[in-house]
């Protein structure tokens, strides 16, 4: 019988690597929240384990040249969402300091979540290999 790590992990795999990118995201913005004129961004992670930003209907980019680059190349990331604050700041920056610490913890738990099923799925699999 062979195992399929599709199933047997389910979608922590997937989970793992987007909440990585997350937490990149969570600390650039607390990085920049001195910076006038930026702009707080976050990760749609819901509508990226559904699959909603992949499987929709996109508009393709004609090229006129093969020099052109394709639009693929481009990094055009529509799960990336600008975050609204609750109250912006007078020079123009919408990071707000307290909500991006608390979703960054958030995400550096629900990351360390997923990283233990993980690691209790192999240390399963892993048994149930050495038994046969």
């Amino acid at each position: 019988m062979s195992i399929n790590f599709k199933n047997a992990l389910g979608l922590h795999p997937d989970a793992l690597n987007v909440r990585s990118k997350r937490a990149e995201i969570l600390a650039n913005n607390l990085a920049n929240s001195d910076t006038p004129g930026y702009k707080a961004r976050d990760l749609d992670f819901k509508g990226i384990l559904k699959g909603e930003y992949e499987n929709r209907q996109r508009m393709e980019l004609s090229r006129t040249t093969h020099r052109h680059i394709p639009a693929e190349g481009v990094l055009m990331d529509s799960s990336l969402k600008f975050r609204m604050p609750h109250q912006p700041a007078i020079d123009g920056n919408t990071v707000e300091t307290n909500i991006e610490q608390a979703e960054f913890s958030k995400n550096a738990m629900d990351f360390q979540a997923s990283f233990t099923f993980l690691n209790s799925k192999f240390t399963g699999l892993s048994k149930a290999l050495r038994e046969q």
